[in-house]
């Protein structure tokens, strides 16, 4: 009960209808999706080009479910895979999702260090020859919730891909499970890791001191991992 729940979900575009790419069972999860009938890959009720939005769907699937959403995370990739598409924007970024199964849970507050020019210097300039500057909870323009150590983590991630010598794709780079680990798992907790993959969460909590579970059905992963 006192769990939390992490989900990273990229979205993806409509099909053209072509089902290139498709095995004969995936093709069988077409959708119809226009007036006339035509069938257009998987868009559910989208039309072909158009992003499906996918973890949006998910997201509100959960809260329809009785799951809480805390936070909608931007993964920011500054390393980004180059598109070659030329009518829409490069996609540089997924969502992570942060659920919990209840009001009450286990977190450990994560902060990050400041930036005096984004939030201290512009209050400095706000409150100039005002009595303000005297006053808490901003004294010597000074934001009362900050602290020496940093200020409480923000919603962007902004960490890059890293290549992984055994596999032509990218695995989660480990700064990524880092902090919903310190986040969410006290030191006698455990982290679950359903789609467990090469291993990359299992392996960042062994280095923060939790215990973990992975499940992975690909044997070569496993092998991996």
């Amino acid at each position: 009960k006192t769990g939390t729940c992490w989900v990273n979900l990229g979205d993806t575009y409509g099909g053209s209808g072509n089902a290139s790419g498709h095995t004969p069972e995936t093709k069988n999860l077409q959708y119809k999706t226009s007036e006339m009938g035509a069938t257009r890959g998987i868009t559910i009720g989208l039309m072909p080009k158009s992003l499906i939005m996918i973890p949006f769907r998910f997201a509100i699937e959960m809260a329809n479910r009785g799951w809480i959403l805390r936070n909608t995370i931007i993964w920011h990739k500054p390393n980004c895979m180059p598109s070659s598409a030329k009518d829409r924007f490069t996609v540089d970024f997924e969502y992570i999702f942060f659920f919990t199964k209840n009001r009450k849970y286990i977190f450990e507050q994560q902060l990050e260090n400041m930036v005096n020019e984004s939030d201290t210097r512009y209050r400095q300039k706000l409150r100039s020859d005002k009595h303000y500057n005297l006053k808490g909870p901003y004294k010597n323009n000074f934001p009362s919730s900050f602290n020496l150590k940093g200020r409480n983590k923000r919603c962007v991630w902004r960490i890059t891909n890293k290549p992984f010598p055994q596999a032509h794709f990218a695995v989660y780079p480990e700064s990524l499970c880092e902090t919903p680990i310190k986040a969410g798992c006290p030191p006698e907790g455990v982290v679950l890791d359903p789609f467990m993959g090469t291993g990359t969460t299992l392996l960042v909590a062994s280095k923060l001191n939790r215990r973990s579970i992975g499940i992975e059905l690909s044997e070569d992963y496993i092998q991996m991992a």
